[in-house]
């Protein structure tokens, strides 16, 4: 009866253990868990293994009167003697004698089957710990260089290490979790790391000890995972290991405000003093900010419409309320406050509910759309045309109606839909005569730079703004080195510490916004704005107190904040977005005017 039974479990484990291992192989990358396919499996053969040798030893023992705890130790020493390919085929066949014929088939196959695959296994086990340690040998032999480890190898990390590897420094580039030859691994950019020369570990970034390093150098992590919950805990996990260490960076990727508030706790709950500095990446916020600092005013005020009124029209269109659209319509708001200037949104969504969403995230930035008649308060308006589809004439008809477009960001969420509808603007905007500036989103690098310069068949160019690139988001001069991101922290400073401007995503953003608007108050050519408060006289000072804080005004309802009620400080309430200040710039007290200096 043992023969029957043991056979019988030694298969189901087997094949159970075959089951999960395909399991694992499909859903590695997406679970994080630790054991994978190749751990699943070997467990599988090391107990079918010894449960199949149990009866041998078992009646091969008998007559000695050996007890079960023999015949255990012997069956897993045996079992091992199979993985170092040791193991005696003719000693089963020798003790299978006796059987029925059906059982010993049965036995004879299963084992053969083991005594493959064991070896099998072992040799991937011993490569795989061949290569760990020729990449240990690696790290330990660039002791005193710039360490950037990323978390991942995908499109993001690759773009970033390629930019970082273009200057002639001493950087060391390590990617983690790279599974090398295995189909869920793209052999394409495992490739192209090798050709950075890069290290490469098959264990991830939480599993491996980076602390044997210079404390003089600097050693910088990436969380770039597409897994949001991934980058999360491979970031607590930098964090808890190198959170006492100088010269430590920690990059997390993350668009989402959870993550803010995951992260923001486990920094306030560490005893010590923090020295790893956490730095959160919204690419989407990203690239609106970057591209505003960078394009904004060419694209923008420089293309605006001067209709003899005295006033610049900014006409935009934004296309796509998404991630990109919403975050672009609630920038412009704020971006867009500008003496001489005026700014008018139409957005188009196919979501029937796109305006009451938007309405939802900044109530009063809808309320107060169309108000122009307040002095000392924001001017535009949004207008939000939900249920449209930018393929249907009817969308056609809304652009060949609308006030003079000046410019138009195209964000529908998919790179052929946007090249496709940009190119379809351009048609639109040539018929009414119009130059407008196209911007649009475009995350392939490959696509981006086919796109640039491209004519049709007259050669006529489109004079289209492929923006949003992978190589352009992740490349060290926007994550590690932003010009803006610099001029953003020196604001945050006078008033504030630096821990906080990366800790909350409130400091950091509407730095950002400041730092942004200054730098085209300067090209727009704002009176007084380059001279110090103290220099400057009496109508400069006055007319940029009131433009920053119509700026402000803005910016803090594109934020979703609303009036407290009083002006009074208990009408500030950051949790319910409530704010004292949200008022005509009259109407604030002169300790408030004071303040917007800029």
């Amino acid at each position: 009866m043992i023969w029957f039974w043991c056979f019988a479990f030694s298969l189901f484990f087997f094949s159970i253990s075959i089951i999960f291992a395909i399991v694992r192989a499909k859903t590695k990358y997406k679970s994080g868990r630790i054991l994978d396919s190749t751990k699943v499996l070997f467990i599988g053969v090391i107990v079918a293994s010894i449960v199949l040798f149990i009866p041998l030893y078992n009646s091969a023992f008998h007559k000695y009167n050996c007890g079960i705890l023999e015949t255990v130790l012997i069956s897993i020493h045996n079992m091992i003697r199979i993985f170092i390919v040791d193991g005696e085929f003719e000693f089963v066949t020798k003790n299978l004698k006796g059987l029925s014929s059906e059982l010993f088939r049965c036995y004879t196959v299963l084992f053969s089957i083991l005594f493959v695959t064991a070896p099998i296994l072992t040799f991937r086990f011993a490569m795989s710990f061949f290569k760990n340690l020729s990449a240990y040998k690696q790290f330990i032999m660039h002791y005193w260089h710039n360490v950037f480890v990323f978390s991942e190898l995908n499109e993001k990390s690759l773009a970033l290490a390629t930019s970082l590897s273009k200057k002639p420094k001493k950087r060391l580039i390590v990617f983690t979790g790279v599974f090398d030859g295995e189909k869920d691994q793209d052999y394409g950019l495992v490739e192209k790391a090798k050709e950075l020369g890069a290290i490469c570990f098959k264990k991830d970034i939480s599993s491996i000890d980076f602390s044997f390093h210079s404390n003089n150098t600097s050693l910088s992590f990436f969380t770039f995972c597409d897994d949001e919950l991934k980058n999360v805990n491979y970031a607590l996990s930098v964090i808890e290991k190198y959170k006492n260490r100088k010269n430590t960076n920690l990059y997390i990727s993350s668009s989402k405000p959870e993550t803010e508030m995951i992260l923001t706790g486990a920094i306030n709950k560490t005893d010590d003093e923090l020295r790893i500095k956490v730095r959160r990446i919204n690419e989407v916020q990203s690239l609106i900010f970057q591209n505003l600092y960078e394009n904004g005013y060419e694209k923008i005020f420089d293309s605006a419409f001067d209709d003899k009124s005295g006033i610049k029209k900014i006409n935009a269109i934004v296309l796509g309320m998404g991630q990109y659209g919403t975050e672009m319509i609630k920038a412009l708001s704020w971006f867009c406050q500008m003496d001489g200037y005026l700014l008018e949104i139409n957005a188009f969504d196919i979501d029937c509910n796109a305006e009451q969403k938007f309405a939802s995230s900044c109530p009063e930035l809808m309320k107060f759309s169309g108000v122009l008649d307040i002095e000392g308060e924001n001017k535009y308006t949004v207008n939000i045309h939900s249920n449209i589809d930018v393929d249907l004439a009817l969308f056609d008809d809304f652009i060949l109606s609308l006030p003079r477009t000046t410019y138009a960001f195209v964000a529908l969420g998919d790179d052929e839909k946007n090249i496709s509808v940009s190119i379809k603007l351009r048609s639109l905007f040539e018929r009414l005569g119009y130059n407008t500036q196209i911007q649009s989103i475009v995350h392939s690098s490959e696509k981006k730079e086919a796109l640039v310069g491209t004519t049709n068949f007259k050669g006529q160019e489109y004079n289209i703004d492929f923006i949003g690139d992978v190589n352009f988001v992740y490349s060290e001069e926007v994550v590690l080195n932003s010009a803006v991101e610099a001029q953003a922290l020196k604001r945050h400073i006078k008033w504030g510490n630096e821990s906080d401007f990366w800790k909350y995503n409130y400091n950091y953003k509407s730095s950002m916004a400041s730092a942004i608007h200054y730098e085209m108050k300067v090209l727009c050519g704002i009176p007084g704005i380059e001279k110090k408060p103290e220099d400057r006289s009496h109508n400069e000072l006055w007319g940029i107190r009131i433009l920053e804080h119509c700026r402000w005004n803005a910016y803090m309802r594109s934020e979703g904040y609303v009036y407290g009620g009083t002006l009074e400080k208990s009408g500030r309430n950051d949790l319910a977005k409530t704010h004292n200040c949200l008022v005509p710039f009259s109407e604030l007290p002169l300790n408030e005017q004071e303040k917007d200096d800029n």
